[in-house]
């Protein structure tokens, strides 16, 4: 056994001491702060307290790849880029690969058989759903973030249509919420496997010309058609159900994005938008994916990936829904910019570390370790590797240009992206690879680069680096700016995706959200959410989808605040320290300066 010096064991037992004594489980991370981890308890303090050697042991392993496939000096280079924070690499605290959206087809033919599991193809709705729930787990276990089933919702209508009919919704609507429940509350409870935070479950709903385009040639093994009527019904009772079920307890997952095909800036499906609108004004609340046409799915939160498989296999299920991130390496902008460092010359190099991960994940399928693969979930093929962007608004106003809805930083920012962009196109071709961009959702990055820059004396403005291409805490840009920010212009370069956050202090109406959904066609903004905060008593519990500062329940003043840290909805006090921070900074517009006329 190899033993810890005292120095070393030292470091531990204060560790233990501090974890204890922190405010929550995510101030009492050094590494890997992550407000998913709602409670500090025994179990997360053991998934914590060796964090710093699995970092060093997946820098070894890589620096290993890059020497066998590039040389030596490149090795040396990639641990000092990390040291010298110029880049960072998502979740080395993990050994697995980073997020992924999975075909269900696997499922229906396998169950869970192929992942080590018991369970054989579920037959009914009633196993489809217990056996889903151990489905999710058991992905989930084999990746370091978020997992995607962007079928589920028609698998489930095909599994309810089968035992109880096409008019299912009326004639056994408890069931269906039975259903609903078991699934939902069940993945949202804290796993033993993940450090006891819940599975990262994201699901996508559709309108009829997206369906369509998806799942024209699908067939279940049977030979049954998905049926769009009776998967439009369930969609819309869907996140009636959910929205409602947020009253009573706050529902992280699954992380719902609704996606809908545009046409001459306008939603094409208006029955759809109109539903859309409708839920909104109920305080409900989910990301938006609008594009012009069926060529990509967002479906990690905020990443975007291109498709170009619409076909259907017999085996492997829809072509189009197995997508995602081996690896993301996001580049400290903000540094970069400051240092005057060739941009190409770096994206080159961090597609090289990229690459000799790639590499890993190959002898890890090769060995056996990563049975999602190997059971047709998930092809390495499908997945992409990612170059992150972090500090682009901080490094624009590092070179004196102001941030917002101005030609200079159209420019600044167009300039850089498009570098990264081309650079992206070229290693795809030399590598046989996939490579995107994503703007990051940057979590606790945000707070680390800032915090690291500020050290190391740069030019460093707040105390987190914005997650957006604007300033959370600028109260002079407005709606359609951020619409316009977060439009085609500034985004056409984002192959990888980002996503407008609007925030609100109050909740708008019907014919309101549905100009903003037009305004985001328009604009070319593909990917957002609108949020306003939830209030929760501590005193009572009362959930109140309006921003209050006391409970009108019980009327305590002790209230808790929920909303996205980035991409999914957690309480405030559940945020580290540096991004309550910031969130005391975003500025949440009133009605009456949401200008959507």
């Amino acid at each position: 056994m190899s033993k810890l010096n005292s120095e070393q064991l030292g470091d531990k037992l204060f560790f233990i001491k501090d974890y204890m004594q922190a405010n929550n489980a995510a101030d009492g991370s050094h590494v890997d702060a992550n407000a998913n981890v709602t409670v500090k308890n025994i179990a997360t303090l053991e998934s914590e307290i060796m964090k710093d050697y699995f970092i060093q042991v997946n820098r070894s392993q890589v620096q290993q790849q890059i020497r066998a496939f590039f040389d030596s000096d490149l090795a040396d280079e990639y641990l000092r880029q990390i040291e010298a924070h110029e880049i960072y690499v998502h979740d080395e605290t993990s050994l697995k690969p980073y997020c992924v959206s999975v075909s269900l087809y696997p499922f229906l033919l396998d169950g869970l058989k192929k992942l080590g599991g018991e369970a054989g193809p579920p037959q009914h709705l009633a196993s489809f759903c217990g056996s889903f729930i151990n489905l999710i787990f058991a992905i989930s276990s084999q990746f370091a973030g978020a997992v995607a089933t962007v079928e589920f919702l028609a698998y489930f209508d095909y599994f309810a249509r089968k035992d109880h009919g096409s008019d299912y919704l009326n004639t056994h609507k408890s069931l269906i919420e039975n259903c609903f429940q078991q699934v939902v509350y069940s993945i949202n409870q804290p796993a033993a496997a993940r450090g006891y935070q819940s599975a990262f479950w994201n699901i996508s709903l559709y309108d009829e010309h997206y369906f369509d385009a998806m799942f024209a040639n699908f067939v279940f093994p049977d030979g049954e058609r998905p049926c769009w009527e009776t998967i439009k019904q369930l969609q819309a009772y869907f996140l009636t159900w959910f929205n409602e079920d947020r009253k009573r307890a706050i529902l992280t997952f699954p992380v719902v994005t609704c996606a809908m095909l545009t046409e001459n800036g306008k939603c094409k499906d208006e029955e759809y938008a109109d539903m859309l609108a409708t839920e909104l004004a109920e305080k409900n609340s989910f990301f938006i994916y609008q594009s012009d046409n069926p060529d990509s799915l967002a479906s990690c939160c905020r990443l975007r990936n291109e498709i170009t498989d619409h076909s259907f296999s017999y085996t492997l299920g829809a072509g189009g829904v197995a997508t995602g991130s081996i690896n993301v390496i996001t580049l400290n902008l903000n540094r970069m910019i400051q240092n005057r460092q060739d941009l190409a010359a770096e994206v080159q190099k961090i597609h090289k570390y990229q690459v000799s991960y790639r590499k890993l994940m190959e002898q890890y399928q090769a060995s056996g370790m990563l049975p999602v693969y190997d059971a047709g979930f998930i092809q390495l093929d499908k997945q992409f590797l990612t170059l992150g962007i972090n500090g682009m608004a901080e490094a624009a106003e590092s070179q004196g240009i102001v941030v917002g809805n101005n030609q200079q930083y159209h420019t600044f920012v167009n300039d850089i992206l498009k570098t990264i962009y081309d650079e992206n196109r070229k290693a795809s071709i030399q590598y046989g690879l996939k490579f995107n961009t994503e703007f990051v959702p940057a979590e606790n990055l945000g707070v680390k680069n800032a915090e690291w820059d500020k050290r190391d004396g740069y030019e460093v403005q707040r105390e987190c680096y914005n997650s957006y291409l604007y300033l959370v805490e600028d109260e002079t840009t407005n709606t359609l700016d951020k619409f316009m920010l977060h439009g085609r212009e500034l985004t056409q370069w984002l192959d990888g995706g980002s996503a407008l956050h609007l925030n609100l202090d109050e909740t708008l109406d019907k014919q309101q959200y549905r100009k903003l959904l037009d305004i985001a066609a328009t604009t070319g903004c593909q990917y957002f959410c609108i949020n306003v905060r939830i209030t929760i008593c501590n005193e009572c519990q009362h959930i109140d989808k309006r921003t209050l500062y006391h409970c009108e329940a019980c009327g305590s003043n002790d209230v808790d605040h929920a909303t996205r840290i980035i991409g999914y909805l957690k309480r405030v006090s559940a945020f580290s320290e540096g991004r309550r921070l910031e969130h005391q900074l975003r500025h949440y517009r009133r009605e009456r300066q949401v200008d959507v006329a």
